[in-house]
């Protein structure tokens, strides 16, 4: 999935962070909301201006994002500690 296509960044919008096209909806709120174990239904329910394929570009987005930096090996390092 090209998720370009569904996110962007602007400096004049929440700062620069990640957000869906033509929303104020961060990538970081959608993962917040499914973290805390919404469903693709809730959040397309609450947020009517998304769609199944803008979510989906939200997963596509930070799935990319860890292929190029690592985020994890703090983490690793902690728990074998």
């Amino acid at each position: 999935m090209d998720w370009k296509t569904y996110i962007h960044s602007d400096p004049k919008i929440l700062l620069g962070k990640p957000v869906i096209k033509g929303t104020r909806l961060s990538v970081e709120f959608i993962l917040g909301l499914f973290a805390e174990g919404w469903t693709e239904q809730q959040v397309l329910e609450s947020y009517p201006t998304l769609n199944a394929i803008a979510i989906r570009a939200v997963f596509a987005f930070a799935a990319e994002c860890l292929k190029e930096d690592v985020f994890y090996t703090p983490l690793l390092s902690a728990e074998a500690g």
